[in-house]
């Protein structure tokens, strides 16, 4: 079912909220070492994801002609302005209705941390592609875990967040479900194949975010996974050509 690993995100989040309204506010310390234990296990993903790869060279020519592909697009610059947007959209809200103002912003807040990131497109392209959910698992429990820390600061308009992130990912794991009905098996599994180790690659970097480590821009990464999806079939083709004409 391509709709689970959604439908699992959106549940934790709820449940998240929920314990966040009931449970007393989590200390600093808690919170740190808890978000440095799911970045560890964010990073081990991405690993076993990267490993799946049969062509390495088609990751890297991915990754280096998507990261320019995203830098020319400014996809993260682009990503921070709309977050800016919505947040200047819940002042406004806040003006005109204060008594819904705490409701609005643990709304928008919420949303757009489970929504804007690389990890909720390429969770949802993996769980249309290959019915795998492993990255919405893990996805689920960052959300769930910060859904808590949310909703004890922000109130219940956390909650309503998973309304948002349901449709989001779910729209994408579908669309991405319509392109194995277009395709051969073979191309499908070779493109799978090399699109899960640049996601996976991708992964890495998000883990690498939560521990703070290092400051990856990942959503200048995404346009690799188009790439690699490209590039299967393309250098397949150049391949049969040189074979034919060394022949």
């Amino acid at each position: 079912m391509a709709l689970w690993g959604t439908i699992v995100n959106a549940l934790a989040i709820i449940v998240g909220g929920l314990l966040g309204i009931l449970l007393p506010r989590i200390s600093e310390g808690m919170r740190n070492t808890v978000m440095q234990g799911l970045g560890l296990a964010v990073v081990v993903l991405g690993i076993t994801m990267a490993l799946k790869s049969n062509n390495f060279l088609i990751v890297i020519i991915s990754l280096v002609l998507g990261g320019i592909l995203g830098e020319w697009l400014r996809i993260e610059l682009r990503l921070q302005q709309l977050g800016k947007w919505l947040e200047k959209q819940v002042g406004k809200v806040s003006v005109k209705t204060a008594g819904q103002s705490g409701i609005a912003e643990g709304f928008v807040t919420a949303t757009l941390v489970y929504c804007i990131g690389a990890m909720a497109i390429i969770g949802s392209i993996d769980s249309g592609l290959r019915h795998d959910h492993g990255i919405l698992y893990t996805k689920s429990m960052l959300d769930g875990f910060s859904s808590i820390i949310f909703a004890s600061t922000l109130g219940i308009g956390v909650i309503f967040s998973a309304v948002p992130v349901l449709l989001y990912q779910g729209a994408i794991a579908v669309a991405a479900t319509f392109i194995t009905l277009m395709i051969s098996d073979a191309s499908l599994n070779a493109i799978i194949v090399e699109v899960t180790a640049v996601g996976g690659i991708l992964i890495i970097g998000i883990g690498i975010n939560i521990l703070l480590i290092k400051k990856i821009n990942v959503a200048n990464l995404l346009p690799s996974l188009l790439i690699a999806a490209i590039s299967v079939p393309v250098y397949k083709q150049v391949s049969d050509w040189l074979t034919i004409w060394f022949h």
